[in-house]
């Protein structure tokens, strides 16, 4: 038998997942934690976000000062909600809300982390130093009110954008930074194209965030960002706890950058640059919080999203697309995957071909996600008798998909040549037991396992075939 490297290709496909506040907190070391927990707000975004049985846990056990036994605690609801109470256990676990305990007699407790229950009485009663932004300054010669900054937030936010579909719309309304670009590459929202150049083109990822709405969108770039604040030489503790801090903020309201370091104030500049907040010069010495930074720690949707657009296309079967909006991103969306043949004021008329399609597949973004945009923006005309797209569009935009075959490698390590079936046999059944297994061919004996699970087959296959089994 002979073992050689080797590549079975294989389909990969990643869906972005965009995690809530405490999906993200649970993957953060227990130190990071137990520092953001130095901040009320911090403690007060945790609790407001947690289950209700949850919440109620913590209050009970907030002016406790001794570890309360797990059983008491459990007894605080029915048995027909064990299931929850297993899940919220779990939840205060994860996030370091409370500690399990030794009692007496071999039992066990509960009680909550003594500096998120300091610093939660803090921002529940009042006492120590402030937590929240301070609003105590001179009164603004020229204030901004809520609709400026809606429309400044969403205008921003545009910019990042329409940067993604290459709509010329961005450099008319300033651009977007080489930092912000970079985020989206290490976001793997967009890629290099090194056949062009090396200039930057969308992913299927960036496909994906792009049908999401505002208030995800930034939550999941925000925490692309976060993923980079050490290699910027920045605190991610003093960052996160900034956030959390500008969603306690009201809006339309102005705040002082008196006391702010020069890292937070780096981290202003970035927040203002992805309408955040709003600064009327770099160097100004108060800041607006948008709507966008008021619901970033909750998850909430915000009100200046404006994605959900009530339906504007219209697909025929002769592959003719019609766009009814005057949105510029929208229009750049589907020049990303059609011919457009004619644009006016509220009308873009566009067509779905072979090459307009391939060049969508090219950079990542699948036929089911073209799909699936055609028919969440269907014109209430279309909306009328199902099916809502014509099958003839769906399987041909599929066909065309089909016919690039798209896989990618993985490499892997070749076994074949074996002397007996039953030597073949044994192997690729150990390497099914591994789940290393890749690909295997009975009639030519030959058997493909992950370059990981190699080196244990190799072991394996020694002892077997020296007759130590």
């Amino acid at each position: 038998m002979e073992e050689t490297s080797a590549a079975k290709k294989t389909p990969k496909d990643r869906k972005i997942h965009c995690k809530n506040l405490h999906d993200y907190l649970k993957t953060l070391p227990p130190d990071i934690l137990d520092r953001l927990y130095n901040h009320p707000a911090t403690c007060l975004a945790v609790f407001r976000e947690l289950p209700d049985t949850a919440k109620h846990y913590v209050l009970r056990l907030l002016f406790v000062e001794q570890s309360v036994p797990q059983a008491v605690v459990a007894s605080w609801v029915s048995q027909a909600y064990s299931k929850e109470h297993l899940e919220v256990v779990g939840v205060l676990t994860e996030l370091r809300v409370w500690q399990e305990t030794s009692l007496t007699g071999g039992l066990t407790g509960w009680i909550l982390n003594s500096t998120f229950k300091k610093n939660m009485k803090i921002a529940l009663l009042g006492g120590g130093k402030p937590w929240s932004l301070s609003a105590q300054m001179e009164t603004d010669t020229k204030p901004r009110d809520i609709p400026f900054l809606d429309e400044y937030a969403f205008d921003r936010w545009k910019c990042v954008l329409h940067y993604m579909v290459g709509s010329q719309q961005q450099q008319k309304e300033g651009g977007i930074s080489a930092d912000a670009v970079r985020i989206l590459l290490h976001a793997g929202l967009m890629k290099r194209d090194e056949d062009d150049g090396g200039s930057t083109c969308i992913t299927k990822e960036g496909f994906q965030f792009l049908l999401l709405d505002t208030a995800a969108q930034v939550w999941y770039f925000l925490l692309q960002y976060l993923d980079t604040v050490d290699s910027r030489g920045m605190d991610l503790v003093s960052c996160l706890a900034f956030l959390f801090q500008l969603s306690f903020s009201t809006l339309g309201k102005d705040y002082s950058t008196e006391g702010m370091s020069e890292s937070l104030l780096v981290f202003l500049q970035h927040l203002r640059e992805f309408g955040l907040v709003y600064q009327r010069k770099r160097k100004a010495g108060r800041f607006y919080p948008t709507r966008l930074a008021l619901d970033i720690a909750s998850g909430k949707g915000s009100s200046t999203s404006r994605n959900s657009h009530p339906g504007f296309i219209v697909v025929e079967t002769n592959f003719r697309v019609y766009a009814y909006t005057q949105d510029d991103l929208q229009v750049a969306l589907l020049g990303i995957f059609t011919e457009l043949l004619l644009r006016m004021p509220n009308l873009t008329v566009g067509v779905l071909t072979r090459d307009s399609v391939r060049q969508a597949l090219r950079s990542g973004i699948t036929a089911r996600q073209i799909i699936d945009f055609l028919r969440q923006h269907a014109h209430p005309e279309m909306m009328k008798d199902p099916p809502t797209l014509p099958l003839t569009i769906v399987d041909q935009i599929q066909l065309w998909e089909n016919e690039r075959e798209r896989f990618t490698d993985s490499e892997g390590v070749l076994y074949n040549q074996f002397l007996s079936q039953s030597d073949y046999s044994v192997l690729r059944d150990h390497a099914k037991t591994l789940e290393v297994l890749i690909w295997n061919n009975d009639q030519k004996r030959t058997v493909v396992v992950t370059k990981e699970g190699h080196e244990e087959v190799r072991k394996f296959w020694k002892r077997f075939s020296k007759g130590g089994m």
